[in-house]
């Protein structure tokens, strides 16, 4: 009887132990804490951190995520970036996906109603480079942000290769393979 006791109480050490442990990896980091890796990991490697508010939802983010990471352009981007995600805005159910902090530090980042995907070139003291915005000036001379968010028209690309070319050594020929990639993400 004692043996059988003994046994039951491992069990259950265990069974809680592998829950415990199963639930702290699963744990959405928190925003502040994806941001810091990216921006010490930038810093280590001599890079730019390239940042991008998103959701599970959104269409046009996974088309960013394909063209960053389609094999003819991924090493260019990986070569002179740390490409890290934050998840926000996501719908109702899925909220556990988010990261905290997250909404606070895109609006810190110009991007209070901007949509999704929302994306900012970063240094590797985490100071804005460049946003995704497209900076309009309105009738009344107001200047107004647009997000292009994943670049897909002729002129959203322009100004994509525009940043890179800012920020980055990318070669023209680089450039004009990205500008092609990105271009088919408006048709797919």
């Amino acid at each position: 009887m004692k043996l059988n006791l003994k046994k039951n109480f491992l069990l259950i050490a265990g069974l809680f132990f592998l829950n415990f442990t199963i639930q702290a990896q699963s744990t959405v980091p928190a925003a502040n804490v994806v941001l810091k890796k990216a921006v010490t990991d930038a810093g280590n490697q001599n890079k730019k951190v390239l940042l991008i508010f998103h959701a599970s939802w959104c269409g046009w983010c996974h088309r960013m995520d394909a063209a960053l990471n389609d094999e003819v352009c991924k090493k260019f981007f990986d070569d002179n970036f740390v490409i890290e995600h934050i998840t926000v805005m996501e719908s109702k159910g899925k909220e556990n996906l988010e990261n905290a902090g997250g909404k606070a530090m895109m609006e810190k980042y110009n991007g209070r109603g901007m949509g999704l995907p929302y994306w900012v070139v970063l240094d590797k003291d985490a100071k804005l480079l460049y946003d995704s915005q497209e900076k309009v000036t309105m009738a009344d001379g107001t200047v107004k942000g647009q997000n292009i968010g994943c670049p897909a028209t002729e002129k959203e690309v322009e100004k994509f290769i525009a940043i890179l070319k800012k920020t980055t050594s990318l070669t023209a020929s680089q450039l004009a393979i990205i500008a092609k990639r990105f271009r088919q993400s408006e048709s797919k």
